[in-house]
């Protein structure tokens, strides 16, 4: 009898873990997943800043090449999630967006050509990987005014800027943008 039990109740715990997390803990890991993707926003968003005060735009350029790296790593061993910026545009070769992440980015736009706003515009889905299952999620990044210093119209750059950029960035694709577009996601991501 217990060991009928005991396996009636092994089976449970298997058919838990295979259906998922249930909407409650979803919500909770976007919650979570959230406070980290802002976490990055605001503290890159600070550093930049700074930067540009500081040292000038094409000076600021440094930070997103070596700074952000770092802040999404300091932001993932913090939150316990893969915290990465992506495009499908990107200027960095290793922010190419996955599978997901592009359909997450290409929805996330509609939602604003549909008149959401960019602030609120996120998404967030458990997926089956080769793996296991994987909660994943998006966090729009609109282009503010300020981005459109490296991130707008090439001709409208500064030579300094334009220099800069194709040093660091021989194969940059992140240019053109005007203010309100998304430049990309914050993707976070957890194996269950």
């Amino acid at each position: 009898m217990k060991a009928t039990v005991l396996s009636l109740s092994a089976l449970a715990l298997l058919a838990g873990c295979a259906s998922g997390p249930s909407a409650e803990q979803q919500a909770a890991m976007a919650t979570d997943a959230r406070k980290a993707a802002g976490t990055l926003i605001q503290q890159l968003g600070g550093e930049l800043k700074a930067a540009l005060a500081e040292k000038g735009p094409d000076g600021a350029i440094g930070v997103c090449k070596q700074r952000a790296p770092q802040i999404a790593a300091e932001v993932s061993r913090q939150s316990g999630f893969v915290v990465t910026r992506v495009s499908p545009k990107n200027r960095n070769p290793a922010g190419v967006p996955d599978a997901w992440e592009a359909q997450a980015q290409a929805g996330l736009e509609k939602r604003l050509a549909a008149a959401e706003k960019p602030e609120t515009l996120d998404t967030w889905q458990v997926v089956s990987t080769p793996t296991g299952k994987q909660f994943r999620y998006a966090k729009a990044l609109p282009v503010q005014p300020a981005c459109l210093t490296c991130h707008g119209d090439p001709a409208k750059m500064a030579d300094g800027v334009k220099a800069r950029l194709a040093a660091d960035y021989p194969l940059d694709k992140a240019t053109g943008y005007a203010p309100g577009m998304l430049r990309g996601i914050v993707s976070v991501k957890r194996d269950l």
